[in-house]
């Protein structure tokens, strides 16, 4: 595994820039993704969802946006890859920063919460 730390950031989002300032202050120079311009694909997506430990894509979107309601994406008959085409197509709803270390990888909310895996 590479060692390079990973961090999927909204700048706008102040968890994700009090996350990127968190890595920062640790000597961390993480590799910024700006995820609502490059949003990941489906590969990525279901990496992501193993690497935090979760059983659904769905728990990696933010149920709260008024998009998550419009696309009816709480629907229990959707498949999992629908799920994560979801996101794929609509990267404002993965929930953030996600941080990627060592093979595994962690939401900052609270930020501090991605020191685990550095």
């Amino acid at each position: 595994m590479s060692e390079t730390v990973k961090i999927y950031h909204n700048p706008r989002c102040s968890k994700s820039r009090e996350t990127l300032a968190l890595l920062k202050e640790n000597g961390v120079e993480p590799e910024v993704v700006l995820y609502l311009e490059t949003p990941p694909d489906a590969a990525t997506v279901q990496k992501l969802v193993k690497m935090l430990g979760m059983s659904s894509a769905r728990e990696l979107m933010r149920s709260k946006e008024d998009l998550y309601k419009e696309l009816q994406l709480g629907d229990s008959a959707l498949t999992e890859a629908q799920l994560v085409q979801a996101l794929v197509d609509n990267p404002k709803l993965l929930e953030r920063p996600i941080v990627v270390s060592h093979g595994k990888a962690r939401i900052g909310r609270p930020p501090e919460q991605v020191l685990e895996i550095l």
